[in-house]
C-alpha cells in the first residue's frame, strides 16, 4: 500500500518545512554502486563481491566505462549449486579469495561484500571474513560488509564499507585530540580541506576512508568528527558509541555551506571569530565571485529534487540560498534529523520535502509541474525526457569533486550545464 501522510514533527518542528513521507515503488540504484568511488579511494584495497551474474554485469556496466587501469574490484559469482547447498561455498570462496591474493600481492585490505543478505546467499561473510583473516596471518586483512540493493539508496553502500573499518581505528592515548573528517572525498578537495585546517591551526586532521588501510586515524573520546557526507546513518552511532563527538554543521556545499562547516570545528578548537574570518574570508570571497556567472542562469529557475543519493537536501539549500533556485520538492529516500537539522533550517518555510517514495505520485507531480530541472536517478532521466524535461543525473554529484570552496562554482556549473544545453539546442 502507498501513500502520503505528514511526517511527525521534530524537536524544532515548527522551523521545518512540510514533510511528507511516502511509501511505493522505489526507483533506486543498487549499494554496490559505491564500490566505483571507494576502490579509487582506498588504494590497497580490493572489493570482491559475492552474489550473481546480474552483480557482475551491474558493476561492468555501471563502473567499466569509468575505469581506465585494472580495476581493485571483481565478482565470485555464485551458481545454482551454491545455493542450492550441493557445493561449500566457504571451500569455494577461500579458494577464489586465495587465487586472487596471489595474482595481486599489493592487496593489503580485501572487502567481502554481500549483494544480497546472508540468508539468501547461503553464506555469513563476516565469519568468512574471520576465517580468512586468520589464514592470512597478519598479511592481509579480510572485512566485510553488505551492498545489498535493499538498503535506502546506492549511498548506504559507503557508510557500509566505513562502519566496517571502525573496529581496525586504534584508541588515542590519553588527553590526545584529532578531528576526522568523514566520507570519500577526491584528493584535490582533501589537499584544500587540510590546508584551511592548517592556517586555522587546527589538528592533527585526518579523513576516513584514506587511501591507506594499514594506518587508520585514532577515533575515541579525543575525537571530534565533521562529516563531508551526509549517508553515515550506521556509522554515526558506532562512532558515538566509541566516545567520540560529532560535530553538528550543515555541508560543506557551496560558500555558506563551507563556512559552517569550518566554523563547527573551529569553535570545537576555541577559536574565534576574528580568527576564523582572517583565514576563511579571502577565499569566501573568491568563491562567490566565481559563483556570480552561474547565478545568472540559475537564479528564477524552478528544480526537483527526487529521491536517489541523499545529497538532496544541502545541495537544494545551496541552490536556493546561493544561486536563487526556485525549489518545488525535494525528495531524500531517508530523512536522518540528527544529521539534517543544520540543513533543514536553512530550507525556505513551506517547501515540499518528501522523505521515502512513491515513483508514481512523483513522476505525476514532476508532469504536472514541469520544473526547469528535475535531478533523478538514471532510470529516471529518460523517461522524463521524453515529456521535453530536462534533468540531471544524481549519480554524477557523488562522482564529481563539488566540496569546498574552490568547488562552488564547478557545482553551481553542473545544474547549469542542462539549462545551457537547452537554451543552445534552440539556437
Amino acid at each position: 500500500m502507498s501513500g502520503a501522510v505528514p511526517a511527525s514533527p521534530g524537536a524544532r518542528g515548527a522551523a521545518l518545512p512540510q514533510i511528507l513521507r511516502e511509501s511505493g515503488q522505489c526507483e533506486v540504484f543498487c549499494g554496490l554502486s559505491s564500490i566505483v568511488w571507494l576502490h579509487r579511494k582506498m588504494h590497497d584495497t580490493f572489493f570482491l563481491v559475492v552474489g550473481s551474474r546480474t552483480c557482475a554485469h551491474l558493476l561492468q556496466s555501471a563502473a567499466g566505462v569509468m575505469i581506465f587501469a585494472e580495476p581493485r574490484f571483481a565478482t565470485a559469482i555464485l551458481q545454482e549449486r551454491d545455493l542450492a547447498g550441493i557445493a561449500d561455498c566457504h571451500d569455494e570462496l577461500d579458494l577464489v579469495v586465495n587465487r586472487l591474493l596471489e595474482r595481486r600481492a599489493d592487496i593489503r585490505t580485501l572487502f567481502l561484500v554481500g549483494s544480497c543478505p546472508s540468508e539468501v546467499i547461503k553464506l555469513d561473510l563476516h565469519k568468512a571474513a574471520e576465517r580468512l583473516t586468520s589464514a592470512q596471518r597478519g598479511r592481509v586483512k579480510v572485512l566485510a560488509f553488505s551492498g545489498s540493493g535493499l538498503e535506502t539508496t546506492f549511498t548506504q553502500g559507503e557508510d557500509q564499507c566505513v562502519a566496517a573499518l571502525l573496529p581496525e581505528l586504534p584508541r588515542p592515548q590519553a588527553g590526545e585530540r584529532n578531528l576526522l573528517v568523514l566520507g570519500t572525498l577526491a584528493d584535490v578537495v582533501e589537499d584544500q580541506f587540510n590546508r584551511l585546517f592548517d592556517a586555522l591551526g587546527i589538528g592533527p586532521v585526518q579523513f576516513l576512508p584514506g587511501t591507506d588501510t594499514q594506518s587508520f586515524p585514532p577515533l575515541g573520546e579525543g575525537t571530534s568528527v565533521l562529516f563531508a557526507q551526509p549517508f553515515f546513518n550506521e556509522t554515526a552511532g558506532l562512532l558515538a558509541a566509541r566516545g567520540a563527538h560529532l560535530l553538528s554543521a550543515p555541508f560543506p556545499f557551496g560558500v555558506e555551506g563551507t563556512l559552517a562547516w569550518l566554523k563547527a570545528a573551529a569553535r570545537a578548537w576555541g577559536l574565534t571569530d576574528a580568527q576564523f574570518e582572517g583565514t576563511t574570508a579571502g577565499p569566501a570571497e573568491r568563491a562567490r565571485g566565481s559563483l556570480a556567472r552561474y547565478r545568472e542562469v540559475l537564479a528564477g529557475r524552478r528544480m526537483t529534487f527526487l529521491p536517489d543519493s541523499q545529497l538532496e537536501i544541502p545541495l537544494a539549500r545551496f541552490l536556493h540560498r546561493e544561486c536563487g533556485v526556485e525549489l518545488l520538492e525535494v525528495g531524500t529516500p531517508y530523512l536522518d534529523r540528527r544529521a539534517m537539522q543544520p540543513e533543514l533550517d536553512l530550507l525556505p518555510p513551506g517547501l515540499r520535502l518528501v522523505e521515502g517514495q512513491d515513483v508514481d505520485r512523483q513522476l505525476d507531480r514532476v508532469a504536472a509541474e514541469r520544473p526547469d530541472l528535475t535531478v533523478c536517478g538514471l532510470g529516471l532521466a529518460n523517461p522524463l525526457e521524453a515529456l521535453g524535461l530536462r534533468t540531471k543525473w544524481s549519480i554524477e554529484l557523488v562522482f564529481t569533486p563539488i566540496h569546498g570552496f574552490e568547488q562552488a562554482a564547478d557545482l553551481a556549473e553542473l545544474f547549469a550545464r542542462p539549462l545551457l544545453r537547452r537554451a543552445a539546442l534552440k539556437v
